[in-house]
């Protein structure tokens, strides 16, 4: 289970950024809850726990390409004169990205004040007003592009995930994320999927095995590649195969598959994969649906009877939030 994963993560951002983040933020309990997280098996969402170290390497990164040598537009400001902003949402979405928005402004001044009026996994309709800031004005007008490009995105990947898990509620499949991420945005990008109320597939090639086709060719068939995958596999690491028809769904359930994904299936062939496999395996198969689905068939593909249903464009295909950032003398 996911939880909530700023409980969980407790590790690797400099005491005085994180204290300061506490102290500061005057939503009160602004920490993440995933909407709806769903009851299924997710065990590569434990490298989540780390997620507080990457929110840290994420921001580094991101002050260093744009601030560089030094930010030379703030050097017009005063160095002590003080600033305060409110940050509007300009269109509907699902909010996620506050501790990365946070930390951007905090890093480079520790005493920056942010009120947030929702947190991670609510909906905010457009015109809400997400936070108001008051802090250092050259920090403030610094950070405030990197601050907005992590909340703008993420955003997005939980507001796209929210329309995927409301289109198939009440059918009993999840909506699974994939490995198509941008690139050093991974545990940002599967968090935001978890606010949104999405299920996290494997985080890298580390912590799950899943046999494509080109594996099986190499391993010489779906019953070698998953004997071999058996021995191999670490304890807790799930083993999924991919499969192109019936005629392999059966080869793989009899090699005592328990994790199959259904690759580019009409939705004749997912009933027909769902009936085969209930009838030679119950319940004990995970079957998971993924190639060529969007929000238009995406509840016909989960009513076939699917466990799981993978998106790929919930991290990759993506429209950054418009999201609008206002200044203002502090009163």
């Amino acid at each position: 289970m996911l939880g909530n994963l700023y409980t969980i993560c407790s590790m690797g951002v400099r005491e005085t950024v994180r204290d300061s983040m506490e102290s500061r933020r005057k939503y009160g309990d602004a920490n993440p809850v995933p909407y709806n997280a769903p009851s299924v098996e997710n065990k590569g969402t434990k490298e989540l726990k780390d997620l507080l170290n990457e929110i840290h390497a994420n921001v580094q990164r991101a002050l260093q390409e744009d601030i560089g040598s030094g930010d030379l537009t703030a050097s017009l400001i005063p160095s002590g004169k003080t600033l305060a902003a409110k940050v509007i949402s300009r269109e509907n979405a699902v909010l996620c990205g506050i501790q990365w928005f946070e930390a951007c402004f905090v890093s480079l001044a520790v005493d920056t004040e942010i009120e947030w009026f929702a947190k991670d996994g609510d909906f905010v309709p457009a015109g809400q007003t997400l936070c108001e800031i008051k802090g250092n004005a050259r920090a403030l007008l610094t950070a405030e592009r990197s601050a907005l490009n992590f909340l703008q995105l993420l955003s997005a990947v939980a507001t796209q995930t929210r329309r995927f898990a409301d289109a198939v509620a009440g059918t009993g499949a999840v909506i699974v994320d994939t490995r198509k991420t941008l690139p050093g945005l991974r545990l940002a990008q599967k968090y935001a999927v978890t606010c949104g109320g999405g299920v996290n597939h494997r985080i890298g090639l580390y912590d799950g095995i899943l046999i494509k086709e080109n594996h099986i060719i190499a391993a010489g068939g779906i019953q070698p590649a998953l004997s071999r995958a058996r021995e191999i596999a670490p304890p807790g690491v799930f083993i999924q195969i991919e499969v192109e028809s019936l005629q392999e769904l059966q080869e793989a359930l009899a090699a005592g598959a328990r994790m199959v994904l259904l690759d580019n299936f009409t939705l004749d062939q997912l009933a027909d994969a769902v009936t085969l496999t209930r009838k030679q395996a119950g319940e004990a198969v995970i079957l998971e649906a993924s190639g060529n689905i969007n929000l238009d068939n995406v509840r016909q593909v989960a009513e076939t009877g699917v466990d799981r249903i993978s998106i790929g464009g919930l991290t990759k295909n993506i429209q950054a939030i418009d999201l609008s950032m206002r200044f203002a003398d502090p009163e």
